[in-house]
């Protein structure tokens, strides 16, 4: 067990718990420090820190996972310390929101091609106010009978080689750095385990502002974990990570601590953010201080 679990979904996305349930969730595990991550948006941010003024030995960092794109392969980013109420980073949030609204239409349209009809206010429904994503439609396919478990559903239909997958409007990885900084915030790149050609991305993406990397992230191997600290270490990154955990249900789901990084990775992001002059301190019974 780790007390750092810096990779998490609610409602707000494609989580199954709201943010006030999965913070009660995180602290009843023993938690010290967490952030929420949702999937292009911040909405549950609020609620998640007026839950956590419960909790006064829980720290919680706001932030965000942005999807990007990149010919063949898909990257994620994770933003730590963003000044999630920033106008501009709300507007580009909303903007890729409505993407996964026109791509999960779209999508729906391809599996009633193949025989599977999926009802579209079903979706939304499992959707509630958080983002559309494919975990709903997942979910909606197994609700229906068409597959066993969400795995299924992505391994042969939804996931990015699927028949029925669609692309959406997405950032490069180049911007969504860039938009993190611009809202403040720490760049991290999201579980890269099996990244083609990750040094030369690592490069690249320092040079706009990468600060980190996710070495312990999900159910990845030792061996995994053992290259990525190998990575972290050439480039002085930040080695983050945590369970990715969205509350599916599914068997042998990774928990809220049962991977995440050492305590001494949250005293590394702090350093990174006082020296940009952000912040006097982290987040204090719910309270961001800046």
């Amino acid at each position: 067990m780790t007390t750092v679990d810096l990779h998490l979904h609610t409602t707000a996305s494609d989580g199954r718990l709201p943010p006030r349930e999965l913070v009660r969730f995180v602290a009843r595990r023993g938690l010290k420090v967490v952030s929420i991550t949702d999937h292009d948006s911040v909405d549950g941010l609020d609620e998640a820190f007026q839950a956590a003024g419960e909790f006064p030995g829980l720290e919680l960092i706001p932030g965000v996972e942005l999807s990007c794109d990149v010919p063949g392969l898909e990257v994620h980013l994770l933003g730590y310390f963003i000044d999630y109420k920033d106008t501009e980073f709300q507007k580009a949030l909303e903007r890729f929101r409505n993407g996964r609204v026109v791509r999960a239409r779209r999508m729906l349209e391809r599996l009633a091609a193949m025989g599977i009809q999926l009802d579209w206010k079903r979706v939304t429904r499992l959707a509630g106010n958080g983002a559309v994503g494919r975990p709903h439609i997942a979910q909606a396919m197994v609700e229906e009978g068409h597959v066993g478990d969400f795995r299924e559903a992505f391994d042969r239909y939804i996931g990015r080689n699927g028949p029925a997958y669609v692309e959406r409007e997405k950032l490069t990885p180049v911007e969504a750095v860039r938009l993190i900084g611009r809202a403040g915030g720490l760049a991290v790149l999201a579980h890269p385990g099996e990244m083609p050609d990750l040094e030369r991305r690592v490069e690249e993406l320092m040079a706009v502002g990468l600060v980190g990397i996710e070495v312990y992230y999900g159910d990845y191997s030792g061996e995994t974990i053992r290259m990525l600290q190998g990575v972290a270490e050439r480039y002085r990154l930040v080695p983050c990570g945590g369970s990715d955990y969205h509350a599916l249900g599914i068997p042998d789901e990774v928990l809220p601590g049962d991977m995440g990084p050492p305590a001494e990775t949250v005293e590394s992001l702090k350093l990174l953010w006082k020296g940009r002059g952000q912040m006097e301190d982290t987040t204090v019974h719910g309270e961001v201080r800046r």
